[in-house]
């Protein structure tokens, strides 16, 4: 994974969060320019999450400049927008969504010519790099997999854990970080029971909770509701592979 300012960018979420609540909700035209675009920077972070931060493909640009760069092309096109044509539409959110989503595209795109280097790969060709040959859902399930399964392990002695048996050369995940993004992940894919099924399960924002006090929670009755916290929870992890692009975990690996 390629390094970053971690603390700019909790710093970052801690105050966009603090900022969205004050916010008052009301139609899209009476926000100012500046609540416009703090109200729809979520959008940002999620298009450039879809991004490649490898050096091959972004050069010298992490996760904060792609955000950054997403940001400034926002800003523009709120700016740009032609209000009768957000008005005449039946879904105003989704009309000012795909308005967006169009030019911070671009914005990312732009800044990554600018810094990725001289070679230039035609997009057709990136496409079928990016689908590896059937091997995407592959790329998902190993990093759920790992996850997860290094959650779950609990050895008392760590010599009979092969995992352990293999040298680790590699730099230790911010685990507060690492939890919030899989949050993040799961909150967009999941329904509310299975995110707070994975959330309890794991203990990614709490302590681990066992299946049946996590069906007492949930409200799910009946004498084998631990056997149904227990599907819920695999059947999430199935939709989180089936559902995540490979982009947004490829550099957790």
């Amino acid at each position: 994974m390629k390094k970053y300012n971690v603390q700019n960018y909790i710093r970052y979420k801690e105050d966009l969060e603090v900022t969205l609540k004050l916010i008052p909700k009301k139609e899209f035209h009476e926000y100012t320019r500046t609540e416009l675009t703090t109200v729809f920077l979520p959008l940002v972070e999620n298009i450039a999450r879809k991004f490649s931060t490898t050096q091959q493909a972004s050069g010298v640009m992490t996760i904060n400049d792609l955000i950054q760069e997403g940001a400034i092309g926002l800003q523009a096109s709120v700016d740009r927008i032609e209000w009768q044509t957000i008005h005449d539409s039946d879904d105003k959110e989704k009309t000012l969504k795909s308005f967006f989503a169009k030019r911070i595209r671009g914005a990312i795109r732009r800044a990554i010519d600018i810094n990725r280097g001289d070679m230039r790969i035609p997009e057709y060709k990136l496409n079928d790099i990016r689908k590896n040959f059937g091997k995407d859902r592959k790329i998902v399930q190993t990093f759920f997999n790992q996850v997860f399964m290094s959650i779950d392990e609990n050895f008392n002695d760590e010599g009979d854990n092969p995992l352990f048996q293999v040298p680790d050369k590699s730099e230790p995940y911010n685990i507060a970080l690492l939890n919030a993004y899989l949050l993040g992940i799961m909150k967009e894919h999941l329904t509310d029971k299975e995110y707070d099924v994975l959330r309890m399960s794991y203990g990614l924002d709490c302590d681990k909770h066992p299946a049946k006090d996590i069906a007492s929670k949930l409200g799910i009755d009946g004498v084998s509701n631990y056997v149904r916290v227990s599907e819920l929870k695999k059947s999430a992890i199935e939709k989180l592979v089936d559902n995540v692009s490979p982009d947004q975990v490829i550099d957790y690996l």
